[in-house]
């Protein structure tokens, strides 16, 4: 995968230099977390608490979403890096107007991404099924593909992939039990299920389980953030806008803050009313 392309910043002599936001994963077996947290934490202090976010370390992996000035962003990557597990770790970047965190967060977790079911782990095997941007454009119009958007219900809302299907969950636990119900159907038609997530991570996780459901399937590489950094002309494919789990909300294909808010996303939908409470204690100003 290649490095992020840089489209020019925006900037504001007013307030200062434009913050940036860097998203990642990747699946690797680690032994030890409580020391590379540490280590995490002393480099965010090293960096004049510049740099806000979340990390999440567990047995199978990192995944994080970070964002500060692009100096002292780029330190705490190469910092990243510098762990021999993560020395390949790709960051997809995007731009802000509003400081995207406040603080930086460090968690270890049992698993990256709670799934439901037990003994499933996004650790990779033999089994490639990622498909890139250039490849995915194609792909995503062929008759034969279903293209699954695997996400919450809120998120397709905002935006999604054109001809994409909404599986109308509220959790990502609650994505099995809807791709159960549909599989047969699918391998009786024939069909490639082509699915996606914000930058991949949900679908990782998920791929190989599908795999033994009998499925054909294919997942867009790094995901939605990937497929804007990657594509120029995404628009052409992709209908609204992206929803991002920080104090931004939402950004267009180029990879830039709308002016989306919380309000507008989550609306007066009652299953949604803690997502909304959440998003307001992340005070846009702080």
């Amino acid at each position: 995968m290649s490095d992020p392309i840089a489209p020019t910043a925006p900037t504001d002599a007013a307030s200062g230099p434009a913050h940036e936001h860097s998203s990642f994963y990747k699946f690797v077996a680690l032994r030890e977390t409580r020391a590379l947290a540490q280590r995490l934490r002393d480099v965010y202090e090293a960096l004049g608490r510049l740099v806000g976010g979340n990390v999440l370390l567990a047995p199978e992996g990192v995944t994080g979403a970070i964002g500060g000035p692009p100096q002292a962003l780029a330190a705490f990557e190469a910092a990243l890096r510098a762990e021999p597990e993560f020395a390949d770790l790709h960051f997809k970047r995007s731009f802000c107007a509003t400081r995207p965190f406040t603080l930086l967060k460090v968690h270890e977790k049992p698993e990256l991404v709670a799934f439901g079911l037990p003994d499933v782990t996004g650790l990779a095997d033999a089994r490639d099924t990622h498909v890139s941007p250039r490849e995915w454009r194609e792909l995503i119009r062929r008759d034969d593909v279903v293209v699954l958007d695997n996400r919450n219900h809120f998120e397709f809302e905002l935006g999604h992939f054109e001809g994409a299907i909404d599986p109308d969950v509220r959790h990502f636990r609650d994505f099995p039990a809807y791709v159960a119900a549909h599989a047969d159907g699918w391998k009786r038609e024939g069909k490639t299920v082509a699915m996606y997530c914000t930058g991949g991570i949900r679908c990782e996780k998920l791929s190989g389980w599908m795999i033994d459901q009998g499925l054909a399937v294919r997942q867009l590489d790094g995901g939605i953030l990937n497929y804007f950094e990657q594509m120029p002309d995404a628009d052409a494919d992709w209908r609204g806008e992206c929803f991002v789990f920080d104090k931004r909300i939402a950004i267009d294909t180029r990879r830039q803050e709308t002016a989306t808010t919380a309000e507008q996303v989550y609306g007066d939908d009652p299953a949604e009313a803690w997502r909304l409470a959440r998003a307001k204690r992340l005070d846009p100003k702080g």
